[in-house]
């Protein structure tokens, strides 16, 4: 069986780093990319900073009043978030990385999944110089770096990204993913945040080799049945997420805003399941049904962001929808400390139940 190669290739801090491409007079300076809510001239919060700016603890997400105290005695730079000119580099650089995948998965402005698997051939000496070629075209045609991970999985690629930032290329190979994993620390695997890595630590869980080793019942007791075996697995580096191209042509969905900013998963359930219900009354209307369930969530950064879930027979079963929704959501809050403040469910992958219905009898020969 051929082996499954995946890249992440991570555009570095993408905002500021087309700010500095703009005006080559910002290199050597901290600067910072905000969205402003408009209440006060230093209301908001921090999109992304270079890495200037970054040795100064200035990161996403917090308040532009404390990035402009850590930054008070320095030649800063603070510009507003240009999100349509953003958008025209990024989808020049997606239609390079594009030409480059088997499939392709972009999962936000500046970060896309690219399985290489018949590309490559299964060879991962190709692998890490086809990553070397994708760095060099972005480079040639963009100006812009970016960091690539290359690993048998989604899982491992997305590590492998962030692991030499910016401008890196990290290769895991299958044989190496645990000797890769087992040293670092719980919050560098996908969907261990800042009060889930708190947690942890409180269970003695400081590396993911020790995760790898924690009882699982016990992380069942703490976490719940779905984040544990979901924690468990990742922490051995196994991960069956497909690469899968995104904006299907056909989709049913429902966006709400939330009373209040919240990451408060109490709060945001009541709402996302009405959402379901909605979606789910759709698509019984239209007598679809789906393969794949998404939550979308725009956080307290104004930053739009995504998880799905696809299921291996289509299905309209609306407590499915409601159980994955709410496993979604339970990721997604785990991986952030971001609060949310519009929250929407997304069902895809559509096909007619009749035409599904035939499938069904002409498989069993009914």
């Amino acid at each position: 069986m051929q082996a499954r190669i995946i890249m992440l290739v991570d555009l570095d801090y993408f905002f500021a780093q087309i700010e500095e491409k703009r005006n080559p007079a910002l290199k050597d300076k901290p600067v910072v990319v905000c969205v402003y809510s408009g209440r006060t001239k230093d209301s908001g919060a921090v999109s992304t900073a270079n890495y200037v700016a970054r040795k100064y603890g200035v990161k996403s997400g917090i308040p532009i009043s404390l990035a402009k105290t850590k930054l008070k005695d320095v030649d800063a730079v603070f510009l507003p978030v240009d999100k349509e000119y953003y958008s025209k580099v990024s989808e020049k650089i997606m239609n390079i990385l594009r030409g480059y995948a088997d499939i392709f998965e972009q999962v936000s402005v500046d970060e896309a999944y690219l399985d290489v698997s018949q590309k490559t051939r299964g060879s991962y000496l190709d692998a890490s110089e086809l990553a070397a070629r994708i760095k060099d075209d972005v480079f040639n045609q963009q100006k812009l770096t970016c960091s690539i991970g290359v690993g048998p999985n989604k899982l491992v690629a997305k590590i492998a990204a962030d692991y030499q930032k910016p401008d890196g290329l990290t290769v895991v190979k299958p044989e190496y993913v645990l000797r890769f994993l087992s040293p670092l620390p719980v919050r560098r695997l996908v969907g261990v945040g800042r009060k889930t890595e708190q947690r942890l630590e409180t269970l003695g869980v400081k590396t993911i080799a020790q995760l790898a080793r924690f009882d699982i019942q016990k992380l069942v007791d703490v976490f719940g049945r779905n984040l544990a075996a979901y924690f468990h697995n990742a922490s051995l580096g196994i991960d069956e997420d497909p690469v899968e191209e995104r904006g299907e042509p056909e989709s049913l969905s429902k966006i709400s805003t939330l009373k209040e900013d919240t990451n408060d998963i109490t709060k945001i359930l009541p709402v996302a399941y009405h959402l379901c219900e909605e979606v789910h009354k759709k698509l019984t209307q239209r007598q679809l049904v789906c393969r794949s369930v998404s939550i979308y969530v725009v956080a307290s950064d104004l930053g739009m962001h995504s998880r799905s879930k696809t299921f291996e027979n289509p299905t309209s079963d609306l407590q499915l929808f409601k159980d994955t929704v709410k496993e979604l959501f339970e990721k997604f809050l785990a991986e952030t400390d971001l609060q949310a403040r519009r929250v929407g469910v997304k069902v895809s992958n559509l096909d007619k139940k009749e035409a599904m219905q035939k499938q069904l009898t002409s498989f069993f020969g009914g």
